[in-house]
Protein backbone atom coordinates (compact mmCIF):
# COMPACT_ATOMS: atom_id res chain seq x y z
CA UNK A 1 0.00 0.00 0.00
CA UNK A 2 1.08 2.89 -1.24
CA UNK A 3 2.43 5.94 1.79
CA UNK A 4 0.46 9.47 1.35
CA UNK A 5 3.21 11.20 0.06
CA UNK A 6 3.26 8.31 -2.88
CA UNK A 7 0.09 8.95 -2.84
CA UNK A 8 -0.28 12.93 -3.58
CA UNK A 9 2.87 12.78 -5.86
CA UNK A 10 0.58 10.04 -8.01
CA UNK A 11 -1.94 12.34 -7.68
CA UNK A 12 -0.03 15.21 -8.92
CA UNK A 13 0.90 13.44 -12.47
CA UNK A 14 4.53 14.78 -12.50
CA UNK A 15 6.03 13.21 -9.37
CA UNK A 16 6.49 16.43 -7.60
CA UNK A 17 4.63 16.98 -3.79
CA UNK A 18 1.63 19.39 -4.28
CA UNK A 19 3.09 23.33 -3.22
CA UNK A 20 7.19 21.99 -3.56
CA UNK A 21 7.49 25.50 -5.74
CA UNK A 22 5.99 27.44 -2.49
CA UNK A 23 8.07 25.28 -0.61
CA UNK A 24 10.91 25.86 -2.51
CA UNK A 25 10.66 29.97 -2.03
CA UNK A 26 10.43 29.15 1.99
CA UNK A 27 13.54 27.16 1.88
CA UNK A 28 14.96 30.22 -0.42
CA UNK A 29 13.50 33.07 2.17
CA UNK A 30 11.18 34.08 0.07
CA UNK A 31 7.44 34.78 1.16
CA UNK A 32 5.34 35.82 -1.74
CA UNK A 33 3.19 39.42 -1.39
CA UNK A 34 0.22 39.94 -2.68
CA UNK A 35 0.20 40.48 -6.14
CA UNK A 36 0.54 44.01 -7.04
CA UNK A 37 -2.49 46.24 -7.54
CA UNK A 38 -3.25 46.64 -10.70
CA UNK A 39 -2.40 50.63 -12.04
CA UNK A 40 -4.26 50.35 -15.57
CA UNK A 41 -7.30 48.15 -17.28
CA UNK A 42 -5.42 44.70 -17.31
CA UNK A 43 -4.96 41.55 -15.86
CA UNK A 44 -2.48 39.95 -14.20
CA UNK A 45 -2.07 37.77 -16.76
CA UNK A 46 -3.90 35.46 -19.04
CA UNK A 47 -3.56 31.44 -20.15
CA UNK A 48 -4.53 30.28 -23.58
CA UNK A 49 -3.55 26.65 -24.12
CA UNK A 50 -0.97 25.52 -21.98
CA UNK A 51 0.60 29.04 -21.80
CA UNK A 52 0.79 31.69 -18.94
CA UNK A 53 1.94 35.07 -20.77
CA UNK A 54 1.90 37.83 -17.67
CA UNK A 55 1.36 41.41 -17.80
CA UNK A 56 4.35 43.67 -17.24
CA UNK A 57 5.15 44.67 -13.78
CA UNK A 58 7.79 46.60 -11.23
CA UNK A 59 9.66 45.66 -8.00
CA UNK A 60 7.43 46.98 -5.82
CA UNK A 61 6.34 46.58 -1.85
CA UNK A 62 3.96 46.74 -0.05
CA UNK A 63 3.96 49.45 2.24
CA UNK A 64 2.59 49.51 6.06
CA UNK A 65 -0.59 51.05 4.37
CA UNK A 66 -0.95 48.68 1.63
CA UNK A 67 -0.01 50.47 -1.17
CA UNK A 68 2.75 49.13 -3.52
CA UNK A 69 5.99 51.45 -3.48
CA UNK A 70 9.21 50.90 -5.29
CA UNK A 71 12.28 50.84 -2.94
CA UNK A 72 14.38 51.39 -5.99
CA UNK A 73 13.81 54.58 -8.41
CA UNK A 74 15.62 55.99 -10.90
CA UNK A 75 18.02 55.30 -13.81
CA UNK A 76 20.51 52.72 -13.82
CA UNK A 77 23.86 53.95 -14.16
CA UNK A 78 23.44 57.18 -13.18
CA UNK A 79 20.79 57.18 -9.95
CA UNK A 80 21.44 53.31 -9.30
CA UNK A 81 24.32 50.88 -9.08
CA UNK A 82 24.00 47.61 -11.16
CA UNK A 83 23.62 46.05 -8.06
CA UNK A 84 20.49 48.34 -6.87
CA UNK A 85 18.68 47.14 -10.30
CA UNK A 86 19.41 43.77 -9.90
CA UNK A 87 17.81 44.38 -6.31
CA UNK A 88 14.54 45.93 -8.39
CA UNK A 89 14.74 42.63 -11.14
CA UNK A 90 14.48 40.67 -8.05
CA UNK A 91 11.47 42.08 -6.64
CA UNK A 92 9.76 41.88 -10.05
CA UNK A 93 10.10 38.60 -10.23
CA UNK A 94 8.97 37.76 -6.78
CA UNK A 95 5.64 40.00 -7.95
CA UNK A 96 6.03 37.90 -11.10
CA UNK A 97 5.56 34.70 -8.97
CA UNK A 98 2.72 36.17 -6.73
CA UNK A 99 0.88 37.13 -10.49
CA UNK A 100 1.52 33.67 -11.46
CA UNK A 101 0.01 32.14 -8.01
CA UNK A 102 -3.01 34.42 -8.11
CA UNK A 103 -3.73 33.45 -12.12
CA UNK A 104 -3.11 29.63 -11.99
CA UNK A 105 -4.25 29.19 -8.08
CA UNK A 106 -1.09 27.05 -7.62
CA UNK A 107 2.98 27.73 -9.07
CA UNK A 108 3.61 23.87 -9.48
CA UNK A 109 1.09 24.67 -12.77
CA UNK A 110 4.62 26.08 -13.86
CA UNK A 111 6.68 23.96 -16.14
CA UNK A 112 8.93 26.30 -17.50
CA UNK A 113 10.02 30.06 -17.60
CA UNK A 114 9.91 29.91 -21.57
CA UNK A 115 10.92 34.18 -22.55
CA UNK A 116 11.34 37.57 -20.61
CA UNK A 117 11.48 40.51 -21.84
CA UNK A 118 12.75 43.20 -19.88
CA UNK A 119 13.06 46.62 -20.03
CA UNK A 120 15.81 48.48 -18.07
CA UNK A 121 15.57 52.45 -17.12
CA UNK A 122 19.64 53.45 -17.75
CA UNK A 123 21.38 56.33 -18.18
CA UNK A 124 23.12 57.34 -22.02
CA UNK A 125 25.96 54.92 -22.59
CA UNK A 126 24.60 52.61 -19.93
CA UNK A 127 25.33 49.33 -22.13
CA UNK A 128 24.74 46.32 -18.70
CA UNK A 129 21.13 46.20 -19.05
CA UNK A 130 21.99 42.44 -19.13
CA UNK A 131 23.78 42.16 -15.56
CA UNK A 132 20.14 44.23 -14.11
CA UNK A 133 17.67 41.40 -15.62
CA UNK A 134 20.00 38.72 -13.95
CA UNK A 135 18.23 39.28 -10.52
CA UNK A 136 15.33 37.91 -12.17
CA UNK A 137 16.50 35.06 -14.50
CA UNK A 138 18.77 34.31 -11.31
CA UNK A 139 15.96 33.68 -9.52
CA UNK A 140 13.37 31.87 -11.82
CA UNK A 141 17.08 29.27 -12.29
CA UNK A 142 17.59 29.22 -8.23
CA UNK A 143 13.30 28.00 -8.01
CA UNK A 144 13.58 26.21 -11.18
CA UNK A 145 16.51 24.59 -12.21
CA UNK A 146 18.65 24.98 -15.40
CA UNK A 147 16.21 22.88 -17.49
CA UNK A 148 12.88 24.86 -16.67
CA UNK A 149 13.82 27.99 -15.05
CA UNK A 150 16.52 29.42 -17.34
CA UNK A 151 14.86 31.21 -20.50
CA UNK A 152 15.22 32.83 -23.76
CA UNK A 153 15.25 36.65 -22.69
CA UNK A 154 15.72 40.45 -23.99
CA UNK A 155 16.99 43.24 -21.88
CA UNK A 156 15.90 46.37 -23.51
CA UNK A 157 17.40 49.86 -22.28
CA UNK A 158 14.73 52.10 -21.92
CA UNK A 159 14.85 56.57 -21.66
CA UNK A 160 12.39 55.95 -19.04
CA UNK A 161 9.60 53.80 -17.59
CA UNK A 162 6.37 54.49 -15.69
CA UNK A 163 6.75 55.62 -11.71
CA UNK A 164 10.47 56.04 -12.05
CA UNK A 165 10.87 52.45 -12.19
CA UNK A 166 13.92 51.09 -13.26
CA UNK A 167 13.17 47.73 -14.08
CA UNK A 168 9.67 46.13 -16.02
CA UNK A 169 9.52 42.93 -17.52
CA UNK A 170 6.69 40.21 -19.16
CA UNK A 171 6.80 36.97 -18.70
CA UNK A 172 5.47 33.58 -20.69
CA UNK A 173 5.08 30.58 -19.10
CA UNK A 174 4.56 27.31 -20.13
CA UNK A 175 2.09 25.41 -18.08
CA UNK A 176 1.61 21.35 -16.98
CA UNK A 177 -0.61 20.17 -19.03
Amino acid sequence: MPNLHTTLALNKGDGTLPHETERRLIEMGITLPRRPKPIGNYLPGVVVGNILYTSGTLGTQPDENDNDVLPHVGKVGSDLSIEEGYASARLMAINHLAMMKAVLGDLDRVKRIVKMIGYISCAPGFTEPHLVLNGASDLFVALWGEENGKHARAALTQHELGLNAPVEADITIELHA
